[in-house]
């Protein structure tokens, strides 16, 4: 059976580190908790799914508000167990991020992905969504 769990404590958050680390793998588990911590204060949220009482996918998201797309659901974070793939678990984590965009009026759910992930952007295109453009970043120095 499967089910969503609110990481709201550290045992949650813990629980789904194994998973997010597969998508997260710079972050040590120090960092992950910190950068939860400060990513809460601006209103992220992160579910780990569960199967049988075992974690096999999570997805992290905030809801915004900006010009270019009104309100909307932004995932910030969504990975399936490598071991667990191909078994309808991403499906599911779109599916509970459209519901909860749904009950927040939001106008969209959007998400940015890296360009080495291909069978990611396959996925996300199975899904519904469409390609929008390119992410840019720029890494400031100490």
């Amino acid at each position: 059976m499967m089910t969503f769990v609110e990481c709201m404590g550290t045992h949650e958050l813990l629980m789904a580190w194994p998973i997010v680390r597969q998508l997260r793998d710079a972050l040590s588990e120090n960092e992950y908790l910190a950068r939860v911590a400060a990513a809460r204060r601006e209103g992220y949220q992160l579910f780990v799914l569960m199967q049988d009482e075992l974690p096999v996918g999570a997805i992290g998201w905030r809801i915004v508000n900006d010009l270019a797309s009104g309100k909307s659901l932004y995932v910030d974070d969504l990975v399936v167990d490598a071991a667990e793939r191909s078994r309808s678990f991403g499906s599911a984590l779109i599916g509970f991020a459209r519901e909860r965009a749904r009950n927040e009026n939001c106008d969209a759910i959007r998400l940015s992905s890296n360009l080495s992930r291909v069978r990611a952007h396959t996925f996300y295109e199975r899904e519904g969504f469409d390609r929008r453009g390119y992410a840019f970043r720029l890494v400031l120095g100490t």
